[in-house]
C-alpha cells in the first residue's frame, strides 16, 4: 500500500503535533505566551513547554485551550491521541504498550515496585530519576506512565487483578508525603470495580515468582501474553506453555495473598505508619 501522502506538511507524531497546532494558533491569535496565560490563568512556562513538546499538560489546559481558540475540541482529541501513542516510550516496550491498551483483562504479580497502571506521578518520577534519563526525557517518561492509565478507565475499561509484594508497600519512598499519596491512590483505586487489589504478606514463603514480576493481558483474539521485566530487560512471552506455566504461578500465589478486604485493611495499617506532615 502507497504510503500516505503528508497534505498540510505538519508532524504526524502526535506529541508533537499537538504542539506544533497550540503553536500555529497563538501565533495566528497574535498573542505572547504572557498574553495567553494572563487569559487562562495558568502561567506562561507552562505554554512554553507545551509549544516545545516538553510536556502534555492536563486535560484541562486543553479544554481550556480549545474554549479559547474555539477548536470544538480538536485540541483535546490532539492531546489524547498524544497521550496514548506508543512512540513516546522507549522502543523497546512499544509493543507492549500497544498490547496493554488493547487488553480486554489483565493481572499482575508485583514483588518490588508499583504496576505502571497504579504509580502516581511522584512514585513514577523518582523511580525512573534511578535511571540515566536526563530530566526533560524524564518528565515525558513520566507523563506517558500517567497517561496509561486511562487504560482502567471509563464504562468499558478491562478489569485489572493485582497481587501486590509487602516488600512492595513498605519500599517507601524519600518523600514521605508523597509516599503517602501512592498508599492513598491503591485504596482509592481498589474502589473502582474493575481493579481488585490483593497483598502477598511477609511470611507466606517461597514462590514461583520469588524474583519475578510479571503480567498477563487477555487479547481480543482469545490469546493471552505474558510481560516479564528485571532491572536489565523485560520480554513478551507469547508461547502457550510458557505462558500457562506462569499462570499457574501466578494462582498458586494468589491462593497466599490476602483476599481484597483484608488487604485494603492491611494497606490502611501501613498508611497510619506513615508520618503526617507538621501542622502550621
Amino acid at each position: 500500500m502507497p504510503s500516505r501522502r503528508v497534505i498540510t506538511g505538519r508532524s504526524q507524531e502526535p506529541r508533537r503535533r499537538f504542539a506544533e497546532e497550540l503553536r500555529l494558533l497563538r501565533q495566528e491569535r497574535g498573542e505572547s505566551l504572557r498574553q495567553l496565560a494572563e487569559a487562562l490563568g495558568w502561567d506562561a512556562s507552562l505554554f512554553g513547554k507545551l509549544e516545545s513538546g516538553a510536556t502534555l499538560g492536563s486535560p484541562e489546559v486543553a479544554q481550556a485551550l480549545d474554549q479559547h481558540y474555539g477548536t470544538g475540541g480538536l485540541l483535546l482529541t490532539l492531546w489524547e491521541l498524544a497521550v496514548g501513542d506508543p512512540t513516546q516510550f522507549k522502543e523497546q516496550y512499544r509493543r507492549y504498550m500497544m498490547l496493554e491498551a488493547e487488553a480486554i483483562s489483565l493481572w499482575h504479580y508485583g514483588g518490588s515496585t508499583v504496576h505502571g497502571l497504579l504509580q502516581t506521578a511522584e512514585y513514577a518520577h523518582e523511580l525512573l530519576a534511578e535511571g540515566s534519563l536526563k530530566s526533560e526525557e524524564r518528565d515525558q517518561q513520566v507523563e506517558a506512565r500517567i497517561g496509561r492509565r486511562k487504560v482502567l478507565e471509563g464504562d468499558y475499561a478491562p478489569p485489572f487483578r493485582v497481587i501486590l509484594s509487602e516488600a512492595v508497600l513498605r519500599n517507601s519512598l524519600r518523600a514521605v508525603p508523597k509516599w503517602r499519596e501512592q498508599l492513598q491512590y491503591l485504596l482509592e483505586v481498589a474502589e473502582r470495580p474493575n481493579i481488585t487489589l490483593y497483598v502477598l504478606p511477609y511470611g507466606t514463603g517461597l514462590h514461583g515468582l520469588m524474583d519475578t514480576p510479571v503480567t498477563f493481558l487477555r487479547l481480543p483474539d482469545g490469546r493471552t501474553v505474558a510481560y516479564t521485566e528485571n532491572i536489565v530487560r523485560g520480554e513478551l512471552v507469547e508461547e502457550t506453555s510458557r505462558v500457562e506455566g506462569l499462570q499457574r504461578r501466578y494462582d498458586a500465589i494468589r491462593d497466599l495473598a490476602l483476599n481484597p478486604a483484608e488487604s485494603r485493611i492491611f494497606i490502611l495499617r501501613l498508611l497510619e505508619e506513615v508520618p503526617c506532615e507538621p501542622s502550621t
